[in-house]
């Protein structure tokens, strides 16, 4: 049977991305070349690797990326400017402004750096709480700047490259709570004129939570900012909890059933609200290479992708290419 091009089904609704290393272009590369348009380097963007000590850059890995990607005419998401994870201890010694003076050189570097080649960044990466009683989370950069940290970080992305689109990236945003918390920041950047253009809702899924209804909740409250939603690190969990004690070696049919049919739902959503959504990005490309193998059970083997681990499609694959 022949086997579709994702990026070619979906070329009149948005880009179909997937996160990748700088040594999985090459093992993913059939399937890069064939089914994706756009990548996003998974760390190698990273302050610890970009930026591990002051002044030093390296950007070695994430150019192998761009250059993968220019080279195939995909597009590239830049992730991520601003986090409270992955970041070196150094860049938070000092005052607030030798903090603030600091950022703006990373920006200014790495931004810049990339000009005219990474088409949209994750500006500010996870930076509400969990918690449903606090606003922004326990972390460095807002336990010292505060909301002014995210308020200059869009600022600077923009001044160093003014064509790039700039994205508030979290994940949960399908929860209420979460969402209606994202929703006032994006509301209070725009209201102060800060440059941002999206919301990027991770969509790290299991097959409890959340629910697709949830998802086309999420798009129409963000719509009514007038900004772009793209989901940028899409997995589908075959587990029913992230913290499941099942450890499957090979996934059972009604699970893979029923991951199947959510991506189905999950896409019938995102067509739906096409030129609202405007782009999809997978957390990896196939089975045999997940970030949810190690987390949250150590260990434990997960099969959230599209393709299993011998890069053949799967049933969700087929899902969302028939419609």
């Amino acid at each position: 049977m022949e086997i579709p091009s994702l990026k070619e089904v979906y070329k009149d609704y948005f880009p179909i991305g997937a996160a990748v290393s700088h040594l999985n272009i090459y093992t993913y590369e059939d399937l890069l070349k064939k089914h994706f348009n756009s990548l996003t380097p998974e760390n190698q963007m990273k302050w610890e690797v970009i930026h591990p000590k002051p002044y030093v850059y390296d950007f070695g890995p994430a150019d192998e990326i761009v250059d993968f990607a220019m080279k195939n005419g995909m597009k590239v998401r830049g992730h991520t400017l601003v986090w409270h994870n992955q970041t070196p201890g150094w860049v938070y010694a000092g005052t607030k402004d030798e903090i603030l003076a600091r950022l703006k050189e990373h920006i200014y570097e790495v931004v810049g750096h990339y000009k005219g080649k990474v088409y949209a960044w994750d500006v500010v990466n996870e930076a509400l709480s969990d918690n449903p009683n606090e606003f922004l989370r326990k972390a460095p950069w807002y336990d010292i700047c505060g909301e002014e940290v995210i308020e200059k970080a869009f600022i600077w992305a923009n001044e160093a490259d003014p064509n790039a689109k700039l994205f508030y990236n979290d994940y949960n945003l399908e929860d209420p709570i979460k969402r209606e918390k994202a929703y006032q920041l994006v509301k209070r950047l725009k209201e102060k004129g800060i440059p941002i253009h999206g919301v990027g809702i991770q969509g790290h899924w299991t097959l409890a939570w959340p629910t697709p209804k949830m998802l086309e909740d999420s798009i129409k409250r963000f719509s009514e900012l007038g900004v772009e939603v793209q989901i940028t690190e899409f997995d589908i969990s075959i587990y029913y909890d992230r913290n499941e004690n099942n450890n499957f070696k090979v996934p059972p049919d009604d699970r893979i059933e029923k991951q199947a049919q959510l991506y189905k739902q999950a896409f019938e959503i995102l067509r739906k609200y096409r030129g609202v959504v405007t782009g999809v990005t997978f957390w990896g490309v196939a089975d045999d290479y997940t970030w949810l193998y190690f987390w949250p059970v150590r260990g434990r083997e997960d099969y959230p992708l599209l393709f299993d681990k011998n890069h053949n499609p799967k049933k969700a694959f087929w899902e969302i290419v028939r419609f």
